[in-house]
Protein backbone atom coordinates (compact mmCIF):
# COMPACT_ATOMS: atom_id res chain seq x y z
CA UNK A 1 0.00 0.00 0.00
CA UNK A 2 1.41 3.39 -0.98
CA UNK A 3 1.73 6.24 1.47
CA UNK A 4 -1.16 8.05 -0.22
CA UNK A 5 -3.37 4.98 0.12
CA UNK A 6 -2.48 4.70 3.79
CA UNK A 7 -3.31 8.35 4.41
CA UNK A 8 -6.56 8.03 2.44
CA UNK A 9 -7.64 5.02 4.51
CA UNK A 10 -6.68 6.54 7.88
CA UNK A 11 -7.72 10.17 7.41
CA UNK A 12 -10.76 11.24 9.41
CA UNK A 13 -11.91 14.79 8.75
CA UNK A 14 -15.38 15.08 10.25
CA UNK A 15 -17.77 17.87 9.36
CA UNK A 16 -17.49 19.90 12.54
CA UNK A 17 -18.56 23.25 11.07
CA UNK A 18 -22.21 24.31 10.92
CA UNK A 19 -23.88 26.68 8.49
CA UNK A 20 -26.83 28.18 10.37
CA UNK A 21 -28.31 29.76 7.22
CA UNK A 22 -28.42 26.51 5.24
CA UNK A 23 -28.73 24.27 8.34
CA UNK A 24 -25.97 21.85 7.33
CA UNK A 25 -22.65 20.59 8.62
CA UNK A 26 -19.49 20.86 6.56
CA UNK A 27 -15.70 20.61 6.80
CA UNK A 28 -13.39 23.46 5.91
CA UNK A 29 -10.00 23.42 4.23
CA UNK A 30 -8.46 24.09 7.63
CA UNK A 31 -10.29 21.07 9.12
CA UNK A 32 -8.77 18.79 6.47
CA UNK A 33 -5.29 20.24 6.98
CA UNK A 34 -5.43 19.78 10.76
CA UNK A 35 -6.59 16.17 10.36
CA UNK A 36 -3.93 15.26 7.79
CA UNK A 37 -0.87 16.81 9.51
CA UNK A 38 -0.27 13.89 11.92
CA UNK A 39 -0.52 11.41 9.04
CA UNK A 40 1.95 13.42 6.95
CA UNK A 41 4.43 13.23 9.84
CA UNK A 42 3.71 9.54 10.40
CA UNK A 43 4.45 8.61 6.77
CA UNK A 44 7.15 11.20 6.02
CA UNK A 45 5.12 12.95 3.33
CA UNK A 46 4.87 16.61 2.41
CA UNK A 47 1.75 18.40 1.27
CA UNK A 48 1.83 21.67 -0.63
CA UNK A 49 -1.02 23.89 -1.77
CA UNK A 50 -0.85 26.56 -4.43
CA UNK A 51 -3.27 28.77 -6.34
CA UNK A 52 -3.33 30.24 -9.81
CA UNK A 53 -5.85 32.84 -10.96
CA UNK A 54 -7.34 32.02 -14.37
CA UNK A 55 -9.84 33.57 -16.73
CA UNK A 56 -12.21 32.08 -19.24
CA UNK A 57 -13.94 34.83 -21.18
CA UNK A 58 -15.30 37.16 -18.50
CA UNK A 59 -15.18 34.45 -15.83
CA UNK A 60 -12.42 34.75 -13.21
CA UNK A 61 -11.59 31.66 -11.18
CA UNK A 62 -8.91 30.27 -8.93
CA UNK A 63 -7.34 26.91 -9.65
CA UNK A 64 -5.94 25.30 -6.52
CA UNK A 65 -3.36 22.53 -6.62
CA UNK A 66 -2.76 20.05 -3.80
CA UNK A 67 0.45 18.02 -4.14
CA UNK A 68 1.44 15.13 -1.88
CA UNK A 69 5.07 13.99 -2.11
CA UNK A 70 7.07 11.15 -0.59
CA UNK A 71 10.74 10.70 -1.52
CA UNK A 72 10.35 12.48 -4.85
CA UNK A 73 7.17 10.64 -5.87
CA UNK A 74 4.33 13.16 -6.10
CA UNK A 75 0.61 13.09 -6.76
CA UNK A 76 -1.23 16.28 -7.73
CA UNK A 77 -4.94 17.17 -7.79
CA UNK A 78 -6.47 20.42 -9.06
CA UNK A 79 -9.83 22.04 -8.30
CA UNK A 80 -11.41 25.30 -9.40
CA UNK A 81 -13.76 27.86 -7.87
CA UNK A 82 -15.25 30.95 -9.46
CA UNK A 83 -14.46 34.39 -8.08
CA UNK A 84 -17.25 36.94 -7.77
CA UNK A 85 -15.48 40.28 -7.49
CA UNK A 86 -18.79 41.95 -6.58
CA UNK A 87 -19.77 39.55 -3.80
CA UNK A 88 -22.04 41.37 -1.37
CA UNK A 89 -20.43 42.06 1.99
CA UNK A 90 -16.88 41.20 0.86
CA UNK A 91 -14.05 43.30 -0.42
CA UNK A 92 -12.05 41.94 -3.35
CA UNK A 93 -9.36 40.33 -1.17
CA UNK A 94 -12.01 38.46 0.82
CA UNK A 95 -13.69 37.30 -2.37
CA UNK A 96 -10.42 35.93 -3.76
CA UNK A 97 -9.54 34.36 -0.39
CA UNK A 98 -12.93 32.69 -0.06
CA UNK A 99 -12.69 31.18 -3.54
CA UNK A 100 -9.11 30.05 -2.87
CA UNK A 101 -10.15 28.29 0.34
CA UNK A 102 -13.07 26.63 -1.45
CA UNK A 103 -10.92 25.40 -4.35
CA UNK A 104 -8.21 24.16 -1.95
CA UNK A 105 -10.83 22.26 0.06
CA UNK A 106 -11.96 20.41 -3.06
CA UNK A 107 -8.41 19.73 -4.24
CA UNK A 108 -7.68 18.19 -0.83
CA UNK A 109 -10.97 16.29 -0.90
CA UNK A 110 -10.05 14.83 -4.27
CA UNK A 111 -6.53 13.94 -3.20
CA UNK A 112 -7.60 12.23 0.02
CA UNK A 113 -10.90 10.78 -1.31
CA UNK A 114 -13.08 12.65 1.17
CA UNK A 115 -16.74 12.06 0.44
CA UNK A 116 -18.91 15.16 0.39
CA UNK A 117 -22.08 13.44 -0.80
CA UNK A 118 -23.92 14.64 2.29
CA UNK A 119 -22.25 18.05 2.16
CA UNK A 120 -24.29 21.13 1.37
CA UNK A 121 -22.47 21.46 -1.93
CA UNK A 122 -23.92 18.12 -2.96
CA UNK A 123 -27.46 18.90 -1.84
CA UNK A 124 -28.22 22.62 -1.90
CA UNK A 125 -29.67 24.49 -4.84
CA UNK A 126 -27.72 27.74 -4.36
CA UNK A 127 -26.15 28.62 -7.70
CA UNK A 128 -27.64 25.60 -9.48
CA UNK A 129 -29.62 25.94 -12.65
CA UNK A 130 -32.96 24.43 -13.50
CA UNK A 131 -34.37 23.33 -16.86
CA UNK A 132 -35.96 26.77 -17.16
CA UNK A 133 -32.53 28.33 -16.58
CA UNK A 134 -31.06 26.08 -19.28
CA UNK A 135 -33.80 27.21 -21.69
CA UNK A 136 -33.00 30.84 -20.89
CA UNK A 137 -29.30 30.24 -21.49
CA UNK A 138 -30.08 28.52 -24.81
CA UNK A 139 -32.04 31.63 -25.84
CA UNK A 140 -28.99 33.71 -24.98
CA UNK A 141 -26.85 31.33 -27.03
CA UNK A 142 -28.94 32.28 -30.08
CA UNK A 143 -27.23 35.67 -29.96
CA UNK A 144 -23.75 34.12 -30.27
CA UNK A 145 -21.87 33.84 -33.56
CA UNK A 146 -22.85 30.65 -35.43
CA UNK A 147 -19.62 28.79 -34.58
CA UNK A 148 -20.11 29.46 -30.84
CA UNK A 149 -23.90 29.01 -30.83
CA UNK A 150 -23.86 25.31 -31.71
CA UNK A 151 -21.13 24.63 -29.15
CA UNK A 152 -23.05 26.48 -26.44
CA UNK A 153 -26.32 24.67 -27.10
CA UNK A 154 -24.57 21.30 -27.21
CA UNK A 155 -22.86 22.06 -23.87
CA UNK A 156 -26.08 23.16 -22.20
CA UNK A 157 -28.15 20.24 -23.46
CA UNK A 158 -25.53 17.69 -22.36
CA UNK A 159 -25.35 19.11 -18.83
CA UNK A 160 -26.71 17.15 -15.86
CA UNK A 161 -29.84 18.56 -14.20
CA UNK A 162 -27.99 20.19 -11.30
CA UNK A 163 -24.91 21.73 -12.80
CA UNK A 164 -23.42 25.04 -11.76
CA UNK A 165 -23.15 27.99 -14.12
CA UNK A 166 -19.35 27.80 -14.01
CA UNK A 167 -19.53 24.22 -15.28
CA UNK A 168 -21.86 25.31 -18.10
CA UNK A 169 -19.27 27.90 -19.13
CA UNK A 170 -16.53 25.26 -18.98
CA UNK A 171 -18.63 22.93 -21.14
CA UNK A 172 -19.22 25.71 -23.66
CA UNK A 173 -15.46 26.25 -23.87
CA UNK A 174 -14.94 22.47 -24.18
CA UNK A 175 -17.21 22.30 -27.24
CA UNK A 176 -16.04 25.49 -28.90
Amino acid sequence: MTHLQKIQSELKAPKNQFNSFGKYKYRSCEDILEAVKPLLAKYGCTLTLSDCIQTSGSLIYVEATATLCHEGDCVTVNAQAGIDTNRKGMDIAQSFGSSSSYARKYALSGLFLLDDSKDADASNQHGKITDADKDAVIKLADKLPADKKDAAIKAIQSAPDEITLINIKNRINQYS
